[in-house]
């Protein structure tokens, strides 16, 4: 079905028209219009133009409104101020509206055909070491947007650039080629835990054994080069750590309720072939110089406390690779290879600085240009309730797992506390237990701008009051259970109804859904969605409390139309949800 016209859109190109019709002269002209708690919506554009054509604004906004054509969208204009227009909206076009979304599986919502390719870097563990809480974000918003681009017609590829590669390894295999058996598990089959608890073990021997022997800190440096080198039984035992890791990886992303699947890890071994040319073309184009034996790019605007420029080191006077070598070859490869039209990095705020040299040192190699962009989707840091970097009782960095094990645990508590009431069973208590939990945490990561640190409450995350996933789970969960008691009574659109305020208010956010995913799909800002799905959840709890659905019960038509709004309200909120990545149970 073809996208539905916006209220929003739809005044707005009225207003539009009726502008240029008035002041010809001004061209196309923008009503800078909004929405407003004196009318519907606002339309402060007026005065902007007024002041251009030396006009009077109010005399100019009364031109307006005699240009303005009778139509079945606005209802009534009236001149408000120094020139600002009021305008309300008929409650026949928020009806026929919302009707015209209800009848499309996507909401009405536009998908852009041909919108292009985006290559979203995110989720990018480390192989042989654990996920903590450090690893959160980056998954949970980038696997949040992943879904938002390609609900609104974005081609996705997803890349999750394990760290796979480097110096440690040669600790480590090194350790496994003596010590064969350290990661051989009983009955051949390991779960994630086993897997982790495997790789922490030989880690921590390794590291001693490194630590305290001369003669194994010397095998294990000739072993980093014989993994450099391509040597076949260290690259054999280099790819049991990665494997051995991806067990575990997959466990947390699957507890996390996230698909990642093999094609799309492509950790920093996958660009080694590459390391030399990308150091070679950016040498000879002369976008690279050498300095004190390394090569290295310059900057003017990035210069250190001395005052001397600091440059992005792309291969050092040793020979060796830096981290800007391998992610230049991860962007020729997605700009050259995968075809992409926008590279999005969902990496910490902290590396701010890297990406920014990455991103000029490959515009000055023409890789990045008015066709391919790269953006970084900055994060920034989960603190503890004190506000400080987020740490257990010991000062150790929190692990992931046990993490959203306790957010599960504390979850299905609030759950069992309402199961009674409800009629949930045991089996869908530990299941909604899993959903609220993680959705809890989801959440709270994802209704912060992405930018700010945000601190990791569970007793708030999980709580059934204020701005939280278990409030919009709950919400929806109250809208489906009102079917099971409208008896015969079906949701039906009634355009010729007039309508309550709070049924207004309600039917014109609903309206703005599509609005809503296309800034966020733009502008990269996931909780300006959840800001949209809490306001619509609030809404609909205003709704709930003033216009009766089922008891007392209204009219016949006033109830079809409520359960109507119920309904639509219903499904914004589960697809809103799932593009978060959060489940929405039926009961809870």
């Amino acid at each position: 079905m073809a996208s539905v016209t916006s209220l929003t859109a739809s005044v707005h190109q009225r207003l539009a028209d009726a502008l240029s019709a008035a002041l010809p002269e001004a061209g196309a002209a923008d009503p800078l219009l909004r929405r407003s708690d004196r009318a519907d919506f606002q339309a402060n554009g007026i005065l902007a133009l007024a002041k251009k054509a030396k006009a009077n604004p109010r005399e100019l906004a009364a031109t307006v409104l005699d240009a303005l054509p009778a139509n079945d969208v606005i209802k009534d204009v009236e001149v408000s101020g120094p020139g600002f227009l009021n305008i309300t909206i008929a409650d026949k076009a928020i009806i026929e509206t919302l009707a015209a979304r209800a009848a499309d599986d996507r909401l009405g919502v536009p998908f852009q055909q041909d919108a292009g390719t985006t290559v979203i870097d995110y989720a990018q563990p480390n192989v042989a070491k654990e996920m903590h809480v450090g690893h959160l974000r980056s998954a949970v918003i980038g696997a949040a947007m992943v879904e938002i681009l390609e609900f609104t017609g974005e081609k996705v590829v997803r890349r999750h650039h394990i760290g796979d590669w480097g110096t440690q390894f040669g600790m480590l295999i090194q350790y496994l080629l003596e010590h064969p058996h350290e990661l051989d598990h009983e009955g051949g089959k390991v779960d994630g835990e086993a897997a982790m608890s495997s790789l922490n073990r030989l880690y921590k021997a390794s590291r001693a054994l490194f630590d305290s022997d001369e003669e194994f800190k010397a095998r294990s440096r000739d072993r980093v080069v014989a993994l450099q080198a391509g040597d076949a039984e260290t690259i054999a035992l280099w790819q049991r750590f990665v494997d051995e890791s991806k067990i575990y990886f997959y466990s947390v992303f699957n507890k996390l309720d996230m698909q990642i699947d093999d094609p799309d890890v492509v950790g920093e071994s996958g660009y080694n072939d590459m390391l030399e040319e990308t150091c070679r073309i950016l040498e000879e184009s002369g976008v690279a110089v050498r300095s004190e034996g390394a090569l290295c790019v310059f900057f003017d605007d990035v210069l250190g406390p001395d005052g001397n420029k600091v440059p992005l080191i792309v291969k050092k006077s040793n020979g060796g690779y830096g981290y800007a070598a391998t992610d230049l070859s991860a962007i020729r490869d997605r700009v050259q290879n995968l075809k992409a039209s926008t590279l999005l990095y969902v990496v910490d705020a902290r590396q701010s600085l890297h990406f920014k040299m990455v991103f000029e040192t490959a515009r000055r190699a023409g890789w990045l240009n008015e066709d391919v962009k790269a953006h970084q989707l900055a994060f920034g840091t989960v603190l503890g309730k004190d506000g400080k970097p987020f740490k257990t009782r010991e000062g150790e960095t929190v692990r992931l797992v046990d993490l959203l094990d306790e957010a599960i645990d504390r979850a299905t508590s609030v759950v069992r506390e309402k199961a009674e009431k409800v009629g949930l069973a045991e089996e869908e208590i530990v299941e909604n237990g899993v959903y609220v939990g993680i959705g809890a945490v989801k959440y709270a990561d994802l209704s912060t701008s992405a930018v700010r640190d945000y601190k990791f409450d569970l007793d708030q995350m999980v709580s059934l009051n204020g701005d939280t996933s278990v409030y919009l789970q709950y919400a929806y969960a109250r809208i489906r259970s009102i079917f099971g008691k409208a008896g015969d009574r079906r949701p039906l659109a009634h355009p010729e109804l007039e309508l309550a305020p709070a049924e207004r208010a309600l039917g014109l956010h609903l309206d703005q859904f599509g609005e809503t995913l296309a800034e966020v799909a733009s502008s990269y800002e996931p909780h300006k969605l959840a800001a949209y799905l809490y306001q619509l959840a609030s809404l609909y709890t205003t709704f709930y409390d003033q216009c009766p659905v089922v008891k007392p019960a209204p009219a016949p038509e006033v109830a079809e139309n409520r359960l109507f709004l119920c309904d639509l309200t219903a499904r914004t909120l589960h697809q809103g949800m799932a593009l978060l990545g959060i489940r929405t149970p039926e009961k809870l």
